[in-house]
């Protein structure tokens, strides 16, 4: 299955049309780039993808790393918590 721009691993219908003049390459589109031009290809793939990303906002951004902050604080302490109460129950037991 193929997106609406295509894919590079997928050869376009026109290269699948037998033709006698041209020999037949394997690895569809691939084949027929230098590795230069397949870098340059993936280089705007890639800014291509970026374009389509919704950033957050400074607000937004501050809310999301102050949440996880706290989240990350919070998780620090209980197993804090957790590792000290098991510390004094070990002890407790063993002696």
């Amino acid at each position: 299955m193929t997106d609406a721009v295509g894919s590079i691993d997928m050869p376009d219908a026109q290269d699948e049309a037998p033709d006698s003049r041209k020999k037949n390459r394997k690895g569809g589109k691939r084949a027929k780039k230098g590795p230069l031009k397949r870098l340059a290809l993936f280089y705007r793939q890639i800014i291509a993808e970026l374009r389509k990303v919704v950033w957050p906002t400074r607000n937004q951004l501050t809310t999301y790393t102050t949440v996880v902050i706290i989240f990350v604080v919070i998780m620090i302490g209980l197993v804090t918590v957790i590792d000290y109460g098991l510390g004094h129950v070990a002890k407790y037991v063993f002696g």
